[in-house]
């Protein structure tokens, strides 16, 4: 099954979007809802680090996570994004803001492999 299709893996994948997209619209002035190219860049660098997520359906937030998988500089510009778009997504997403919330809670079951 592609890592996509799995619902947890699913939802991160939007969920990440989202804040890229909160992100971008206030950062770098994109009032429509396509990204910059510097954004689009992020949301691919972001999925790959996804696809590569050892816990896949069972991982927990990446704040919370104990294996690292962004390079120094990537992790920085993620924790940007996420206090810009954090308090903003129980406005503009809700549902997604609520249950990343929910995902902080979550244990790391069992670290799988790497593909």
């Amino acid at each position: 099954m592609d890592k996509r299709q799995t619902r947890r893996m699913s939802r991160e994948y939007k969920t990440m979007e989202a804040m890229i997209s909160i992100y971008c619209r206030g950062h770098h002035g994109k009032a429509e809802k396509r990204l910059c190219s510097e954004c689009k860049a992020f949301v691919a660098y972001a999925h790959q680090r996804l696809d590569r997520c050892p816990f896949q359906e069972n991982k927990t937030t990446c704040a919370n996570c104990p294996v690292h998988c962004y390079n120094p500089d990537m992790r920085e510009k993620v924790r940007g994004v996420m206090r810009y778009a954090g308090p903003r997504m129980a406005y503009l997403h809700p549902l997604l803001a609520l249950l990343h919330f929910v995902d902080g809670f979550r244990k790391n079951q069992q670290r799988l492999s790497r593909p």
